[in-house]
């Protein structure tokens, strides 16, 4: 009866394996690369942030996308934020691993744009603001994938 069960089990054992996701058979991994910043934000400063990040924030991405590091931004606000977690994410798409290579003429020029958009004191002042109301969760990197037919 022992051996039997034993028998029966493995020969379950066999059969209950998952098969294994191929990539380019089962899904495609698609180029580029999702950079997401998890932030939460203080419920009632949701509104104050995002205005600030459209000042101070979405330039950078302007300068950044026309330098090719990026090809899309996005912010998304949580609409249930009860849970405690992150409440608005910030969503950059790098169009391809390459780009998040070191490249120190490209790298400057950013720099110096960026720091062109906005004076120093009330980039800092702003930021500082920022701190006040909103903490960093996480900062991620995800692909997509296509399904394969």
């Amino acid at each position: 009866m022992k051996t039997t069960f034993l028998m029966l089990a493995a020969g379950a054992a066999l059969f209950a394996t998952s098969a294994l996701a191929e990539p380019y058979v089962d899904y495609t991994p698609l180029k580029g690369v999702w950079h997401v910043t998890r932030v939460k934000v203080e419920p009632n400063r949701v509104d104050d942030y995002v205005t600030g990040l459209k000042k101070l924030w979405a330039p950078g991405e302007e300068v950044a996308k026309k330098h090719g590091v990026i090809d899309s931004y996005a912010i998304r606000i949580k609409i249930n934020p009860a849970d405690g977690q992150a409440n608005v994410l910030l969503i950059e798409h790098i169009p391809n691993m390459a780009m998040m290579e070191v490249d120190q003429a490209r790298d400057q020029a950013i720099e110096k744009e960026v720091l062109a958009l906005t004076p120093k004191t009330q980039a800092d002042a702003k930021v500082k603001e920022f701190d006040g109301y909103r903490t960093f969760v996480g900062d991620d990197y995800w692909t997509d994938i296509e399904f394969t037919k």
